[in-house]
C-alpha cells in the first residue's frame, strides 16, 4: 500500500510502498477513513530541531484519523468488524504509577503514533484496541477524525470550571478554535480571543467568540478590563506558545482566575510570579486527553449537538494532495485540513 513517510533525516516527505499492516495480539486493523494534520505534522515536514531530536526514519507519520474496524486480533475485547473508531495517538503502557492511579495522559512510557510508531497517514493502520475508540457514527468523518486534538481542547477548558465564566482565549489555531466552541457549548458567559493572522480571526468569530483581538496592535488589557467592569477574565487559556500570552495572561486574569496551560514554548518563559501569587491564580498544565474521560466528555457533547466544530475545518483534500494540505497547514491560511482516504 502507498503511505506519506518520513523516508530520511531533511525537509520534506515522500509517498512510498510500505507493507500492508496485520493486527498482533491485542490490536484492530483499521481502514481509514480520514486523517487531518497537526502541527506535530508539520515540524515533521520541517525537519525542525524538534523533529530531528524525536524521529528516527524511516517512517510512517500522522496521528490524527478516524475510520472502520476491517480485522480485529487476538486478545480483542469491544471491537468488533464494522465499528467505526477514531484513534487515540498516546499509547501507554498500563503499569507505571501515573497509569495505576489514573493519569495516563501523562504515562512515563508513552509511544505516539506517527512519531514513535508508524502512524496513520495511510489505508490501513494496526493499533492496540485500548487506542481506537468507538465513535457514534452520527458523527461526520470530517469531525471524527479530529477528536484527539479536540479532546486536548476539551480537556484544557473543563480542568476548572467554565460555565458562567468569561475567558480568554491566547491563540487561536486549531484547538484554539476549538476551544471557543467547547467554551461556548459548556456555558462560558463572554469568550473572547487574541490571534495574530487575520485568517484565523475571522475563524474565531465564526466559532462564537464576543470579540477577537490582534495583540500586536489592539490594547487588549483595556478591552478586556472595559467588557469586564474592571475585574479581568475568570479563565485564562492559552493555546499560542508565545511568551507574550503569558504575561498578557498575567495582567488580564482577575484575583481567584484561573490559568490553563497547553501552548508549547520555544524557549523558557519568564513569569511575574509574585502578580500571580498575590491574585491567588489557579495554574493548570495541560498535557493531551484524559483517557478515557475526556473521549467520552467529547463525544456526548458532539452527539447531542451542542458542540460544532466544523467552522474550524476549512478544507479537505485528496490523500495523494498532501503536499498541498501541508502548505495550506502552515500558510496561517487554513483552520483544520483533512485528508480523505476513502479511495486510497
Amino acid at each position: 500500500m502507498k503511505a506519506i513517510c518520513k523516508t530520511q533525516p531533511a525537509v520534506g516527505l515522500e509517498l512510498c510502498e510500505v507493507p500492508e499492516p496485520t493486527p498482533r495480539y491485542g490490536e484492530v486493523l483499521i481502514k481509514v477513513s480520514r486523517t487531518s494534520l497537526c502541527g506535530t505534522d508539520l515540524h515533521i515536514y520541517r525537519w525542525d530541531s524538534w523533529a530531528q531530536s524525536r524521529l528516527k526514519p524511516p517512517l510512517i507519520i500522522g496521528h490524527e484519523f478516524c475510520g472502520h474496524v476491517v480485522a480485529v486480533g487476538d486478545g480483542v475485547e469491544g471491537l468488533q468488524v464494522g465499528d467505526f473508531v477514531a484513534g487515540e495517538s498516546h499509547i501507554v503502557c498500563g503499569r507505571c504509577k501515573p497509569c495505576r492511579e489514573g493519569q495516563a495522559h501523562v504515562c512515563l512510557n508513552t509511544r505516539i503514533l506517527g512519531v514513535d510508531t508508524d502512524g496513520c497517514f495511510a489505508p490501513l493502520i494496526a493499533i492496540p484496541a485500548a487506542n481506537a475508540q468507538k465513535t457514534d457514527p452520527r458523527i461526520p468523518p470530517e469531525v471524527a477524525t479530529v477528536q484527539d486534538p479536540l479532546g486536548n481542547a476539551v480537556h484544557t477548558v473543563l480542568s476548572g470550571e467554565i460555565a458562567g465564566r468569561s475567558v480568554l482565549i491566547t491563540g487561536c489555531g486549531a484547538i484554539g478554535l476549538f476551544s471557543i466552541a467547547v467554551a461556548r457549548a459548556c456555558g462560558a458567559r463572554q469568550v473572547f480571543a487574541t490571534e495574530v493572522r487575520p485568517y484565523r480571526r475571522e475563524l474565531a468569530m465564526r466559532m462564537g467568540a464576543d470579540a477577537v483581538f490582534d495583540p500586536t496592535h489592539d490594547d487588549v488589557l483595556t478591552a478586556i478590563r472595559k467588557a469586564t467592569d474592571g475585574a479581568g477574565v475568570d479563565v485564562g487559556l492559552e493555546m499560542s506558545g508565545h511568551p507574550s500570552a503569558i504575561a498578557l495572561l498575567t495582567e488580564a486574569i482577575r484575583p481567584g482566575g484561573r490559568i490553563s496551560l497547553l501552548g508549547l514554548f520555544a524557549e523558557p518563559v519568564p513569569v511575574d510570579l509574585n502578580a500571580l501569587i498575590f491574585k491567588a491564580v489557579e495554574i493548570h498544565a495541560i498535557l493531551g486527553r484524559r483517557l478515557y474521560q475526556t473521549w467520552e466528555t467529547m463525544q456526548s457533547l458532539l452527539v447531542s449537538g451542542r458542540l460544532d466544530v466544523r467552522p474550524a475545518i476549512t478544507h479537505e483534500l485528496a490523500w495523494h494532495e498532501y503536499e498541498q494540505a501541508f502548505e495550506l497547514t502552515a500558510s496561517g491560511t487554513a483552520g483544520k485540513v483533512v485528508l480523505n482516504w476513502e479511495n486510497a
